[in-house]
């Protein structure tokens, strides 16, 4: 088969950009520079910023899609050019963000992601404008809490910018990278591609008026906890752990880590997730499972609040799974000590605003 321009285009308008879901041709990321020679077939893609994600995944399926749906002999050679759009300096990120948190624990399955989520809706029930970046890059699970996995953001022009629009539900301002991969897939980014996905979500998000920007680190300390106080000056951070020891070993750390002299992050406390179990027909019984008051120990011995004890409760559980926070239902037990921890929050973050001065953004040399 002769291999001509049309059938080229009209094989790439198979292919769509998981950003904003339209076809590459449409979107107008195919350049005028397309060139046929016998069963040779190169052209350029454009894309608006160096460090998007989903290059090297539109780069693949246009290549099949023209072995698909033009010529499987074909030989393809696609150029990719990217334009930087002019991005606010770090200064000036999130100007009309009052406060911006870090939630953060010393290690995995302390439930550090459902405190997050069920602090950001009773946040929301409380009245503020709360946005949730979910910055658990390798593991997203911010979109299952809130129902809303199948959700893909749409790209805004606003200023002469294109902006990620953040989903809403229950109040509350999603962003998350699990909007962009497969969810059935594991993200495997060097740590360079996670930090510039993890940027862009911030600097390119319209986020706009909030009082509470929360973040949803990853467990324990690595490049994406770099990244985040090189990128933004974080008011204060909230750690979370288990009473359990090996946890609270963990905890220690992530701690030491926010008080160090280079992150000079303010702890604004510890939260004490799982603290016991109680049965929902008996309200009045606890059942100590992992150990009893270990972070209430802890923070008095680090001197930093003890911001809330939040109990194994199956509803905590099954509200994750089916996308309803159970920090909506304010009357259950679950729900009122989400609406404490909430408001213990602001009562910290009011304290520190009042007594501490303005964070900065960790410096690196050059920048």
């Amino acid at each position: 088969m002769a291999l001509y321009p049309q059938l080229i285009l009209d094989a790439l308008t198979k292919v769509r950009y998981p950003g904003t879901g339209k076809d590459i041709v449409a979107a107008g990321m195919v350049e005028d520079d397309l060139r046929i020679n016998g069963l040779n077939v190169s052209f350029s893609l454009k894309f608006e910023k160096p460090n998007d994600p989903f290059i090297k995944s539109v780069v693949k399926a246009s290549e099949a899609a023209i072995h698909t749906y033009a010529d499987e002999q074909a030989e393809v050679t696609i150029n990719v050019k990217a334009v930087q759009l002019a991005r606010p300096e770090p200064e000036k990120l999130l100007p009309q963000v009052k406060n911006i948190v870090a939630i953060s624990s010393g290690k995995g399955g302390v439930g550090k992601s459902t405190v997050a989520a069920n602090l950001s809706v009773a946040l929301a029930g409380l009245g503020y404008k709360v946005g949730l970046l979910d910055a658990d890059i390798f593991g997203p699970s911010i979109p299952k809490m809130f129902g809303v996995e199948s959700a893909r953001p749409l790209l805004l022009k606003k200023d002469g910018r294109e902006l990620i629009q953040p989903e809403e539900r229950y109040g509350v301002k999603l962003l998350s990278i699990g909007f962009f991969v497969n969810p059935a897939e594991a993200v495997l980014w060097r740590g360079g591609m996670a930090s510039n996905a993890l940027k862009q979500l911030i600097s390119d998000g319209d986020w706009g008026e909030l009082d509470f920007f929360l973040l949803d680190l990853p467990p324990g300390t690595s490049d994406i906890h770099l990244t985040l106080v090189q990128t933004l000056a974080i008011t204060g951070a909230i750690v979370v752990s288990t009473p359990q020891q090996v946890a609270l070993a963990d905890a220690r750390k992530g701690i030491s880590m926010f008080q160090g002299e280079k992150i000079n992050v303010p702890v604004l406390g510890l939260v004490e997730n799982m603290a016991w179990f109680t049965p929902e027909e008996l309200p009045e019984n606890k059942y100590y499972l992992f150990g009893k008051e270990g972070a209430k120990h802890l923070a008095e011995e680090l001197s930093i609040p003890l911001l809330g004890q939040i109990p194994i409760v199956q509803s905590i559980c099954e509200g994750g799974d089916e996308g309803k926070p159970v920090a909506l239902n304010v009357d259950s037990m679950t729900g009122l000590a989400f609406k404490s921890l909430a408001e213990k929050v602001v009562e910290q973050l009011d304290f520190r605003n009042e007594h501490l001065a303005p964070t900065q953004r960790v410096l690196v040399k050059g920048k």
